[in-house]
């Protein structure tokens, strides 16, 4: 009875639907307005459906400079294994590496591979194409929404946030499986990190080791926000600013990113994108900071606006909206190809 009403009242814990719900007269006036029902559709014009679903990472990656993103191939399901290993010979990619499906999303089937047996086993298990990326282990992780509108040179910064993967820590006493029995957020998860740390349940954690329970910077992977609003400024922004007009058309979304500091990150160096999501993305700075649920709301509301603003420069442009049987193809495909993710999660 407790937890339920602890999720009652700790709206971050709602059903997406729930949450969005009051925003359903704001959608219906962004229709009526841009006649379309799919009015952010052409807000990012090289992203498949402008990034809200279904997009794929190597259309992303291929928009960026090439030495601010990790070291990436892309496998083919039915590819031979040998043929996988010589690929990473010739780019020079060494365990542990990084894995994710190309088409993914809540940071389902993303997976740390130390050696070549782990990799034979996910490339055997998965159905998808997926990446195999240098794994980054710079210290900070990150997500930066940025906003652009189009014919301007400048943007801003919405929102900027640190990330802290699901983690606990040793006592010298408990196990594993104790650990993640007392956790705030791990209990809730139980199912999935008990499968996934099975050999791991019964070893007691040394005191103040931390072990990490998920390496996914997500909130649907349990990873903590922590918001950094008030270090945004003109130094950061400019950075951004220069990483969206390479591109050109990445006017709204988020940058996931990797730096050693946000000294460095203002000097616009050791950065590496993990991703970029576009109209998809939520502005995650609205959690784990005690933001009201209002305040929430507004928040995205504002988002929503800038989706529309741009859309409608881009229509005046020539850049034509997603019609409705447009868009509902795109998301039967990329619900489709989640619909895998989820179930083939536990195994790979």
């Amino acid at each position: 009875m407790k937890k339920f009403w602890q999720k009652i009242f700790n709206w971050e814990q709602w059903h997406f639907r729930i949450i969005y719900a009051p925003l359903t007269l704001l959608w219906l006036y962004y229709w009526i307005r841009s006649g379309k029902f799919w009015f952010f559709s052409n807000v990012n014009p090289s992203l498949q459906f402008s990034g809200l679903e279904g997009e794929t990472k190597k259309e992303m990656f291929d928009q960026l400079p090439k030495e601010s993103y990790p070291t990436t191939i892309y496998i083919q399901p039915k590819e031979n294994f040998e043929n996988i290993l010589l690929l990473m010979q010739e780019v020079n990619l060494q365990f542990p590496v990084a894995v994710k499906p190309d088409i993914g999303t809540k940071g389902l089937c993303f997976r740390k591979i130390d050696n070549e047996e782990e990799l034979k086993k996910y490339h055997n298990t998965v159905p998808f194409v997926y990446l195999i990326q240098t794994l980054v282990e710079l210290p900070m992780e990150m997500s930066i929404f940025y906003v652009r509108y189009p014919d301007t040179t400048k943007g801003k910064i919405t929102g900027m946030t640190a990330k802290e993967y699901l983690q606990v820590k040793g006592n010298g006493k408990s196990t594993l499986l104790q650990l993640i029995k007392q956790h705030q957020k791990a209990k809730d998860r139980i199912e999935e990190l008990t499968n996934k740390h099975a050999d791991n349940l019964q070893k007691i954690i040394p005191e103040n080791e931390v072990y990490y329970l998920s390496i996914a910077g997500n909130h649907n992977r349990g990873a903590t926000f922590k918001n950094l609003q008030t270090e945004i400024d003109v130094q950061l922004t400019n950075v951004f600013d220069e990483i969206s007009n390479y591109t050109k058309y990445f006017y709204y979304g988020r940058f996931d990113i990797k730096t050693t500091s946000l000294d460095d990150l203002r000097k616009g160096r050791n950065i590496q994108i993990l991703e970029f999501n576009g109209t998809g993305a939520e502005p995650n700075h609205i959690y784990d900071c005690n933001m009201s649920y209002f305040t929430a709301l507004k928040t995205i509301a504002t988002h929503w606006k800038y989706m529309f603003e741009i859309g409608r420069i881009n229509y005046k442009k020539g850049i034509p909206y997603a019609s409705f049987k447009q868009g509902k193809k795109f998301l039967k495909d990329a619900f489709a190809a989640y619909a895998i993710l989820e179930k083939v999660e536990k195994d790979c």
